[in-house]
């Protein structure tokens, strides 16, 4: 059985994940003024998840937040050069300079049926590689003018079949995407 790749992100409006310099103080902002105890569907989505594949640079934002956000769940981050890990997340997260093939190859024997990919150029590099089979993508109503895109050069166009959408009373738009093989 092949492992399934997800995206589960936010983005503004004009398709940034975070500022040039990687702050999502903006993104902060947006989910300080959410009901309590909404997180549009993340809960639910990482129970789905059996694994994380990062880029460095989530990781490295990552890793200041309180709590670690993602429990016990297994994170690969990938990253070229040597990577420093928290003594406490050591358990957890592992350094990866594998191919996003590869490493889905591996985490699959490994058990991992359904894998999050995560940051911004982890997701480009998993999309041109084929890899990735559903984005849920949530668009925040702010537009930052620049930054880092969530979505880059890619080497064909890539078709996707609208699963869902969902319109949030607080201005979030939800958008549901399967990617459509063999075009």
């Amino acid at each position: 059985m092949a492992v399934q790749c997800s995206v589960f992100i936010a983005s503004s409006l004009d398709g940034f994940i975070a500022r040039a310099d990687g702050r999502i103080d903006w993104l902060e902002a947006a989910n300080a003024r959410l009901p309590a105890g909404e997180d549009c569907g993340y809960a639910e989505f990482m129970r789905s998840v059996d694994a994380l594949v990062m880029g460095r640079h989530t990781f490295e934002l990552a890793q200041t937040f309180t709590p670690w956000p993602y429990a016990q769940t297994p994170v690969s981050v990938l990253s070229s050069r040597p990577l420093a890990i928290a003594p406490a997340l050591q358990a957890t997260v592992s350094a990866s300079s594998e191919t996003p093939q590869a490493l889905c190859e591996r985490l699959g024997r490994a058990g991992a049926r359904r894998l999050y990919v995560d940051g911004g150029l982890t997701i480009q590099r998993f999309l041109a590689a084929g890899l990735i089979d559903d984005l849920t993508v949530t668009l925040i109503p702010c537009l930052l003018g620049s930054g880092r895109r969530l979505f880059g050069v890619l080497p064909a166009d890539i078709q996707l079949e609208r699963l869902d959408t969902r319109s949030y009373p607080f201005g979030f738009v939800q958008l549901r995407y399967a990617v459509v093989r063999g075009h």
